[in-house]
């Protein structure tokens, strides 16, 4: 994840964070990388919105947060969990399903891709700069 965020942060691609775990929790599990994380334009947390994933609320705020917010088709979201493929899709954007290998792996079959890593990500097949 490193080498992408570090990738993306070089050419000035926007990111945002947004997960499902309330900010305390989020700055405990975060807090060896807290540099990395910092490269992120946005961190928008459960406890910053009303409703959970697989509703599309937190990625839908997390969007609208930017200067100038993306159109929803134009917005890459990575997630591990399928209740956050389905908020993806359902905020009608791009997801790329990377599966942590200790939950399910049902309701992702519809991600617009699979990867076992994000080391195999390929940014050039998604319009994004080339490694």
């Amino acid at each position: 994840a490193e080498r992408l965020i570090r990738h993306l942060h070089r050419h000035k691609i926007p990111m945002a964070v947004a997960t499902s775990s309330h900010r305390r929790h989020f700055d405990l599990k975060t807090s060896l990388h807290k540099e990395l994380f910092g490269l992120m334009t946005h961190i928008v947390t459960g406890d910053q919105v009303t409703k959970s994933k697989p509703n599309p609320e937190i990625f839908t705020h997390a969007a609208g947060l930017f200067a100038s917010p993306p159109a929803a088709e134009q917005v890459l979201v990575f997630e591990d969990a399928p209740s956050g493929v389905e908020a993806g899709l359902a905020a009608g954007m791009q997801v790329c399903h990377v599966p942590d290998e200790n939950l399910s792996r049902s309701s992702c079959g519809f991600a617009h891709c699979e990867l076992r890593s994000l080391e195999d990500f390929r940014p050039e097949e998604w319009g994004l700069p080339p490694f």
